[in-house]
C-alpha cells in the first residue's frame, strides 16, 4: 500500500483522499462504525486508534509507506465540554499509532502528524505571524493535546529515527464541514433563512477573534507535498498568512446573502477563552515544498453557501 489514511471519516479525510488519488497511488483509509468516505477509489478499513493492536494488526499486513494521521477530535468547543475524550483520542490514539509502527521489524514509513496552530495559545506581546519557533501557549483542551502530540512525535522522530513530519494547521474550511466551526456554521444559517427555514437573524458568538483561513483543498496539498519533501523531526505551520476577523468572514457572507440578515449574540456561543489573533509564517512551507494556496477566502466562502443553497433547492 502507497498511504494510508487514518481517520479518514472527517472532514479533512475526503479531500485528502481526492487529492492523492490525483496520482496512481494505491491508498487505504480508516474511518469509525457509521462513518463514511465522500471519495471512492481506496481501500476502507474500520479501526478504533484506542486499540494498539488493531493498529498493528492493519499495518503489518498492509505496510503502507505513507501514513497520514488525521484522526482527531478537532473541535475547541468540544474539548472544552468532553475534555477527557479529547486526551484520550488526540493523545493516547497518537502513541498507539507511533508504537505499532515502531513493533513491526523492518517498517519505516513516512507518517504526518496533523496538529493545530491552537497551539500557539495566547502570543506574549500580540506575536504576529508566528513561526514553528514560538513557545507554545495552548489556551483550550484541544490545543493542549495537539501541543502535547507535536512534542511525541518529536521526541520519536529524534529518538528512534522515525520519519515523521508534524504538522500546525490553521483554520480550514470548506464544503462537507461540520457546522460546530464558524464558517460553516454563518454558511449553513444563511443558506436556511434563505429558504424561509428560519427567520433572518444570525446566531454569532465572539466577532472580533482574528483566525488564519484556508480552503481545505488547499490544506491537503500542503499535506501530500510535506510527505514527500518535508524534512523529519521538523514542525511545518500550514495556513494562508493572513488572518481575518470573524467579523470580516461574516460581512462576506452576509453581502452574499440574497436577503437582510441582522446579527444576535448568543452566550451559548462563547467560549471560556478564546485567542484575540491567530496568524500563521508559512515561510518555511513554502521553502521546503514551493507551496502556494490557489483558493480565496471569498471563492471558498461563495462555494460553501452555495452548496447548501443546492440542498435547499435555491440554485
Amino acid at each position: 500500500m502507497d498511504a494510508l489514511v487514518i481517520g479518514a471519516g472527517g472532514f479533512v479525510g475526503s479531500y485528502l483522499i481526492q487529492e492523492l488519488n490525483r496520482k496512481p497511488l494505491h491508498i487505504g483509509a480508516t474511518i469509525l462504525p457509521r462513518e463514511h468516505i465522500r471519495s471512492g477509489n481506496c481501500d476502507i478499513f474500520t479501526l478504533d486508534i484506542m486499540q494498539e493492536s488493531e493498529i498493528r494488526n492493519l499495518l503489518q499486513i498492509h505496510r503502507p509507506k505513507q501514513i497520514y494521521h488525521l484522526a482527531a477530535q478537532s473541535s475547541v468547543a468540544t474539548s472544552w465540554k468532553n475534555p477527557e475524550l479529547t486526551i484520550d483520542v488526540n493523545i493516547k490514539g497518537v502513541l498507539h499509532l507511533l508504537e505499532a509502527v515502531r513493533s513491526i521489524e523492518e517498517y519505516y514509513p513516512r507518517i504526518l502528524l496533523v496538529g493545530s496552530g491552537e497551539e500557539y495559545g495566547i502570543l506574549k506581546n500580540n506575536t504576529c505571524p508566528v513561526s514553528e519557533e514560538t513557545p507554545l501557549h495552548p489556551g483550550n483542551p484541544y490545543a493542549m493535546t495537539k501541543a502535547c502530540q507535536n512534542m511525541i512525535g518529536n521526541i520519536y522522530a529524534r529518538a528512534y529515527g522515525m520519519g515523521i513530519v508534524m504538522v500546525r494547521a490553521f483554520n480550514h474550511i470548506g464544503v462537507g464541514q461540520s457546522p460546530t466551526f464558524v464558517a460553516a456554521d454563518f454558511a449553513l444559517q444563511i443558506a436556511e433563512m434563505e429558504a424561509g427555514f428560519r427567520p433572518p437573524v444570525i446566531q454569532v458568538g465572539n466577532l472580533s477573534a482574528k483566525r488564519d483561513f484556508s480552503d481545505v483543498r488547499d490544506v491537503v496539498r500542503a499535506y501530500t507535498l510535506l510527505m514527500e519533501k518535508g524534512c523529519a523531526g521538523e514542525t511545518y505551520n500550514v495556513g494562508s498568512g493572513h488572518a481575518v476577523a470573524i467579523q470580516e468572514l461574516l460581512d462576506m457572507l452576509l453581502e452574499m446573502s440574497s436577503i437582510s440578515i441582522v446579527t444576535e449574540k448568543n452566550p451559548a456561543r462563547m467560549r471560556p477563552s478564546d485567542v484575540p489573533v491567530m496568524e500563521a509564517d508559512i515561510s518555511r512551507l513554502r521553502q521546503d515544498t514551493g507551496w502556494q494556496p490557489e483558493f480565496s477566502l471569498e471563492e471558498t466562502l461563495r462555494t460553501m453557501l452555495n452548496h447548501h443553497r443546492k440542498n435547499f433547492g435555491l440554485l
